[in-house]
């Protein structure tokens, strides 16, 4: 009898172990996930995107631009006019999209710009650019989420209309068709 009464604080004691030892295998990753997100420790420093991140839920209609377009965008705004910067981002934005091979009926280019395009411009746009939406940029809208940035910029836009990456006249190419490819990946949308 005696040795069943022994045996039995030490069955309970490794049973507690074994419950403890589960609880932590089922609970403990989603306590250092939230440790690590609130206090920002062991987060990596590095990102497998180019361009600037827009993680504030804006959307195209905050930037100015009133569309109804349901896939993915490349969109070029211009508050100024079209001018040499900007010429170049909407010629990306199209070879972007033809990059894109299989998956670029997914995309469209786009161009908003405050002022319209100079004449000649202008029917360049027409000749060469013939699938190149155009829409006009409140400037007002623009200079709130913008202000004081004149640049012509290059948006990433979801199907949903919200802004998703942000890339300035600088931009390398390569890197925009390849973060565009990621996300077209990751997305069961659009």
């Amino acid at each position: 009898m005696s040795h069943i009464v022994t045996s039995e604080p030490r069955r309970q004691r490794r049973g507690r172990w074994q419950l403890l030892i589960l609880v932590l295998v089922a609970v403990g990753p989603m306590i250092l996930a939230t440790g690590m997100y609130r206090f920002n420790f062991w987060v990596p420093d590095s990102r497998s995107y180019h361009g600037l991140l827009i993680a504030n839920g804006q959307s195209r209609d905050d930037l100015g631009v009133r569309s109804d377009e349901r896939r993915w965008q490349l969109l070029v705004s211009a508050p100024l006019g079209c001018a040499e910067d900007c010429q170049y981002l909407v010629y990306l934005a199209r070879q972007i999209q033809m990059g894109l091979g299989r998956d670029a009926y997914r995309a469209s280019h786009a161009l908003a710009t405050g002022l319209p395009p100079v004449d000649e411009y202008a029917e360049k746009l027409k000749r060469e650019y013939p699938q190149l939406q155009r829409y006009p940029l409140d400037e007002v809208r623009y200079r709130r989420v913008m202000p004081g940035l004149d640049a012509p910029l290059l948006w990433i836009v979801d199907p949903h209309g919200n802004l998703v990456l942000r890339y300035d006249g600088r931009v390398n190419g390569k890197h925009l068709l390849n973060d565009l490819r990621q996300l077209l990946k990751l997305s069961n949308i659009g």
